[in-house]
């Protein structure tokens, strides 16, 4: 089997060395070009959801309707640092800390007017998507857009949106996933 580099050692190489060619058991992976042979895209990213993700999506549902200021909150105020990749006035994007493709990036509102997922699972009624946030939802895809243009990933890319625990939301201040760099397959989890 092929020794496989994971993306973070791979993203922390300086472009000098990115520039020299990488072998991977007879694959040549030159991050000097931007495409690279099919087979030689892939890095090893799992996307299926492990039994403590399910745990901490479960317990996370549980404390949703608490009010208590989230992760994203604290990064938002920056109390907790963050790699941004976008910002304006209403929405902030930054790399995700535990990603899931070559390209992860997290869109989240700056102000979460009870956005904290698109359907009802809490007891509140208010803590989920209205029409009154038709306007911010439309921002948060058109900020993934821009997003994908900026990390080169325009020619093919994912945008995901977990609501509820079944589905492993472990934060629950409404976010879009920004995934790509490569080839992603349907169906999808």
């Amino acid at each position: 089997m092929a020794a496989l580099v994971p993306f973070s050692l791979l993203r922390n190489y300086s472009p000098f060395m990115l520039a020299r060619p990488f072998i991977v058991k007879g694959c040549n992976l030159n991050f000097s070009k931007t495409v690279l042979p099919l087979p030689c895209r892939r890095l090893p990213f799992s996307a299926r959801a492990t039994h403590d993700e399910q745990a901490a999506a479960k317990a996370a549902a549980a404390t949703a309707d608490s009010g208590a200021p989230t992760i994203f909150d604290k990064i938002i105020n920056k109390e907790i640092p963050s790699s941004i990749v976008y910002e304006d006035e209403k929405v902030l994007a930054f790399r995700d800390i535990n990603p899931q493709a070559p390209v992860h990036v997290l869109v989240i509102p700056k102000v979460r007017d009870g956005l904290t997922e698109l359907a009802k699972v809490t007891k509140l009624p208010y803590l989920y998507a209205e029409a009154r946030h038709g306007e911010i939802l439309g921002q948060l895809l058109y900020a993934a857009r821009i997003v994908a243009e900026k990390e080169g990933i325009l020619d093919g890319f994912r945008v995901v949106i977990n609501s509820g625990p079944s589905a492993c939301q472990s934060v629950y201040h409404l976010h879009l996933h920004v995934l790509g760099g490569r080839q992603m397959n349907w169906p999808p989890g």
